[in-house]
C-alpha cells in the first residue's frame, strides 16, 4: 500500500463536520469531564495524591511510543533503586521525563497562553538526557518524517507528514487555531490533537506530546482545575481504532469519524479517571482518619499525604523527607508497618535501607503484574 501524505489546505476543517453525529456525543463527554473535575475540587492536594495515576499515564504513553519500562520499575527507580541495564534505565528516565515535561508546561502556562513555545519547552524536557543532537530537543524537525503503524513494517499503513520546509507555516496555523473561536472546545481539542500528529513537528516524541496536549488544553480552557487528565489507557486499549481514525483524516479528510472516536475517548476516560480518583480519595480519607486516631499526632496527615505521592519508598527516605520531625517519622513508620499500610518489598541489607510499598494504593493504579511483581522479587 503506498504511503499516505499530508493533505495541504485540509486544516482547519471547513464545513466538513457532521454536527448531527457529534452533538449527541458532546454533552455526555462534557458532563463526564465536569464530574471528574468536581471530584478534583474535593482533593486537598491533587498533585500529590494523584502522583501514581500521573506516573501510570507516563508509563502507558511512553509504551505507545515503544517504551518498555513498567510502572513498578519507574517507582523503584524513583525510590533510589539502581537499574543495571542501560536500555532499561534509558526507558525509565524517558518515562519520568514525560511527567516532568507536563509539569514544565504547567509552570509556563501560569504566565503564557498555550502556544508552540510551551510545547517546545515540554519537548526539551521530554528528551532531556537523550543523545540526539540534530535537531536539538525543542527544535522542529529539519528533514522528512515517516510514520508507520506500531507493530507493523515501515511500509504498511505508513504516513508521510508535512514537508520540513512547510512545517513552520503548518505549526503556525495549528497555533492560531488554539485561540480561534469555535462552536465547541472538545471538538477543537480533537482537531488539535489530530493535526499535531499529522504535522509530526519533531523528530521524535510527537505521540507523547500529542497526548500531553489533552490535559494541558482542558486545563488551559478551564474545564479541569488541574492538568491531571489521563487519556492514554483508552487510546492504548483501542489502538487500532485510534490509528484508523487518524489515517481516515489523512487519507480521506474524514474528521467526523475521528471526532466521534475522540469524544468517546474523553467520556470513557473521564469516567475511568473519576472512578480511580474516587478510590484514591476514599483510601486517603480512611487512612488519615484511622491513623490520626491511632497516633494522635498533628503530623500524621502531612506524612500520609507525602506517602501517597511516594507509594514505593526507602525507609530512610520516609524518616528524612516526609516533612515531619524525625522521631515522629520513625514512630509513624513502625505503626504503618504494623498496620499493614506499608509492606516490605526488599529487606534492608547492610547499609542499604529497606524498600517499602503501599499496596493498598498501588493496587488502585495498576491491577496487573507491573505492580504485583514488586512483591514477588
Amino acid at each position: 500500500m503506498p504511503p499516505i501524505h499530508y493533505r495541504p489546505g485540509a486544516f482547519p476543517p471547513q464545513d466538513c463536520l457532521d454536527w448531527a453525529q457529534l452533538i449527541p456525543l458532546i454533552g455526555p463527554a462534557s458532563a463526564s469531564v465536569a464530574r471528574y473535575d468536581g471530584l478534583l475540587a474535593a482533593f486537598p492536594d491533587p498533585d500529590n495524591l494523584l502522583t501514581l495515576l500521573s506516573l501510570r499515564e507516563a508509563v502507558i504513553s511512553s509504551r505507545m511510543d515503544g517504551g518498555r519500562a513498567t510502572l513498578g520499575e519507574v517507582l523503584e527507580f524513583e525510590a533510589g533503586q539502581k537499574v543495571d541495564s542501560p536500555a532499561l534505565r534509558r526507558d525509565v528516565e524517558q518515562t519520568l521525563n514525560y511527567h516532568l515535561a507536563l509539569h514544565r508546561a504547567e509552570q509556563m502556562l501560569a504566565e503564557l497562553p498555550l502556544c508552540l513555545g510551551v510545547i517546545r519547552a515540554a519537548h526539551r524536557t521530554l528528551l532531556r538526557g537523550t543523545q540526539r543532537t540534530e535537531p536539538a530537543p525543542g527544535e522542529l524537525r529539519r528533514g522528512p518524517g515517516r510514520v508507520g503503524r506500531p507493530g507493523t513494517s515501515a511500509e504498511r499503513d505508513a504516513y508521510v507528514p508535512i514537508d520540513a520546509f512547510e512545517l513552520p507555516d503548518g505549526v503556525a496555523r495549528w497555533e492560531r487555531y488554539i485561540h480561534q473561536a469555535v462552536p465547541d472546545r472538545l471538538i477543537q481539542l480533537a482537531i488539535l490533537h489530530a493535526e499535531f500528529e499529522a504535522l509530526h513537528p519533531f523528530a521524535e516524541g510527537n505521540g507523547r506530546l500529542g497526548r500531553m496536549l489533552v490535559p494541558l488544553f482542558l486545563w488551559h480552557e478551564g474545564m479541569i482545575r488541574r492538568p491531571v487528565f489521563y487519556i492514554s489507557a483508552y487510546l492504548e486499549e483501542r489502538r487500532d481504532l485510534y490509528y484508523d481514525g487518524l489515517l481516515a483524516i489523512f487519507r480521506d479528510g474524514d474528521w467526523t469519524t475521528w471526532c466521534r472516536y475522540f469524544l468517546e475517548a474523553l467520556r470513557m476516560q473521564a469516567e475511568d479517571n473519576l472512578a480511580k480518583a474516587q478510590e484514591i480519595f476514599d483510601l486517603y480519607d480512611r487512612t488519615t482518619r484511622h491513623f490520626s486516631v491511632i497516633t494522635r499526632s498533628p503530623n500524621t496527615v502531612d506524612a500520609l499525604t507525602w506517602l501517597f505521592g511516594h507509594p514505593v519508598v526507602r525507609s530512610s527516605d520516609f524518616t528524612t523527607a516526609a516533612g515531619v520531625p524525625k522521631r515522629t517519622a520513625h514512630r509513624l513508620l513502625g505503626t504503618l508497618m504494623e498496620e499493614g499500610i506499608l509492606q516490605e518489598i526488599r529487606a534492608a541489607n547492610g547499609r542499604r535501607p529497606a524498600l517499602l510499598g503501599f499496596p493498598g494504593l498501588l493496587s488502585l493504579a495498576e491491577k496487573d503484574s507491573d505492580i504485583r511483581s514488586l512483591y514477588d522479587t
